[in-house]
């Protein structure tokens, strides 16, 4: 994931899957997909499908900003697995920005991934 530059690239098939946790190592839930501006290579926002133990949402998906998981404390909790921080509480994720399993938001919503990244506190300067 990093060379000896600290240049750091993920591949979007590896994050599919990711293990999300708090600060306290508590499981969120997992990345689902990533959404992306094809126009600016940008990632919007993650898809995150949440535990049941942590929330009892289980036809819900979560929309996170990108710049609110913590990539700085991606690690290898084994060999096959990596986890990814997200500082957020359950009262907080539950109100999120989120969608039905079953009823994505539209690709070209600008104003769904601008709530998100709005609700998490991130300013993103696009147009899409």
């Amino acid at each position: 994931m990093e060379n000896t530059n600290g240049y750091r690239v993920l591949s979007g098939s590896n994050l599919q899957g990711t293990d999300v946790r708090t600060p306290a190592d508590e499981s969120i839930g997992e990345i689902k997909d990533i959404m992306i501006d094809v126009s600016t290579g940008e990632v919007l926002y993650a898809v995150l499908s949440v535990s049941t133990g942590f929330l009892n949402l289980e036809n819900k998906y979560f929309a996170v900003a990108w710049k609110a998981l913590d990539f700085n404390k991606y690690r290898a909790a084994d060999d096959n697995d990596h986890v990814i921080t997200l500082d957020v509480s359950k009262e907080r994720l539950e109100k999120s920005p989120g969608f039905d399993k079953d009823n994505w938001p539209s690709h070209a919503d600008s104003d769904f991934a601008n709530s998100v990244n709005s609700y998490y506190g991130v300013e993103v300067h696009r147009t899409l």
